[in-house]
Order: structure tokens, then sequence, then C-alpha cells
């Protein structure tokens, strides 16, 4: 499903990814933790092109991008479409409505019509307990919401992978339930996704592989149980042992 081979990435002399290499069957749910500037963010970056790697090969489906050569903006484009990507802060268009920020990606990229691409959205914001919101605006909104929406929108395109970066650090802590509830559903139904995320006790119940990074190399893999209860590295205990 997913394939990533000695994928690194330097900005300018500071290399921040070095020689990732990891496997993802479809389906799978890998949550990706570490400390601040380990890596984690950048890795999941480079998997949407919106970070160049330096080097290495992402594999998604039967699309591969080699970053030994150039890559062509309609490669990248295609690419692309493979993923869902959900960030820390929403990042919704302020003058929108919920649905129309969920149909924006369907009728601008897809070329969908503007009544099919309401009616998936419509559909995806129920699914996402956002039914009653359609016409809000974000401001309206609180976090958490805004957050639904964002996953909501990723839906919308229909990806095979979605890649969530830290989906709850920007919420008050009353919120952060209902965002991982809606990740949850999404896991029990059998999406492929990677999460990077500072939340233990959800990497516990949702993952069924966890990765420790630091300093830009994954540092352990392994199941939840394995990893939370009898890590092998001497790193990956220390920074469990602060955190838990």
């Amino acid at each position: 499903m997913i394939s990533i081979k000695g994928l690194s990435k330097h900005f300018g002399d500071l290399q921040v990814l070095k020689d990732i290499n990891l496997e993802v069957e479809k389906g799978k749910v890998i949550v990706v933790i570490g400390p601040s500037g380990s890596g984690k963010t950048t890795m999941l970056r480079c998997l949407n092109i919106l970070e160049t790697p330096t080097t290495g090969h992402i594999t998604i489906e039967n699309k591969q991008v080699d970053f030994s050569k150039k890559v062509t903006k309609k490669a990248i484009t295609d690419f692309r479409k493979l993923t869902g990507m959900v960030f820390q802060s929403y990042n919704l268009f302020p003058h929108k409505t919920a649905i129309e920020n969920v149909m924006e990606g369907p009728i601008t990229v897809k070329k969908q019509s503007k009544e099919k691409a309401r009616n998936i959205a419509a559909d995806l914001l129920n699914k996402v307990g956002l039914g009653d919101k359609i016409d809000y605006y974000p401001f309206q909104l609180s976090g958490g919401q805004q957050q639904r929406v964002g996953i909501a929108r990723a839906l919308a395109m229909e990806p095979e992978v979605m890649l969530f970066d830290e989906p709850t650090s920007a919420l008050d802590p009353e919120l952060v339930g209902e965002v991982l509830k809606v990740i949850k559903q999404l896991a029990n139904e059998g999406m492929t996704m990677i999460i990077v995320t500072h939340e233990m006790k959800f990497a516990r119940e949702v993952a069924d592989e966890v990765i420790f990074m630091d300093g830009g190399y994954i540092v352990e893999k392994g199941n939840p149980q394995a990893i939370f209860s009898a890590p092998k590295e001497a790193r990956t205990k220390q920074f469990l042992q602060l955190i838990q």
C-alpha cells in the first residue's frame, strides 16, 4: 500500500530526515510519536509532497515518485490525490461555510458538479457529527468542530490514505475527544492512516503499529503493547518515562 525507501530531507545544511524506511499495509493505522523536532511532521509532509524530499522513493498504491530524479508538477498533483491531509490548525477558508469548505476540493480539483459535491459534502459532515452545522462559518464553530470539518474536507477527495499532523494539538482538552472519536471511526472502517500525535492513550487504542522517531530517524517500531509496555531501545524508554 505505502512503501517509503531511503527517504531523507535536508533544509540547507540541516538534515531533518535520515534514511527513513517504512512499509504500511492497506487498512492499517500507523501512529508516529516522538519529541518535538524529531522529524515526524516533516515525514508526513514529504508523503504529501508539501515538502520535497532530498532523496528516496515513495510508493502509494501503484504510483511511485523517485526523488533522485526531477519530479514533474503533474506527477506531484497525481500523487497528492492519493492522500488526504489534516493539519494542526484546521486551515479552513474563513469566508466559506462548512459545506462550502468541504465542496471546494471536489469542484476545483475533481471537477465535480456543484450538486454532486454538495450531496457528498453533506453526507460527510453528517458522518463527522456536523449535519446541523453545514451553513456555519468557521468563526461560528468550536476548534473541535472546525477540525472535524477539516477531516470531512480531506475525505471528500476520496483519498487512499489519510495523514493527520497532530490533529488535536490546537484544541482545548475538552474538545479533543470529539476529534479522536471521528478518527477511531475511520480506523474501524478500514481507512489507511498515518497519525502524528502526542495523545498516548489514543495511540494505544487505535494504532496497529507505533513508530518512535528521534533525531530524524525511526528509532523503534512495533505494536502498541510492545512499544508502550516493553520498548527495546533506551531512547524510547526514556521518552515514554517522561510523558507517561
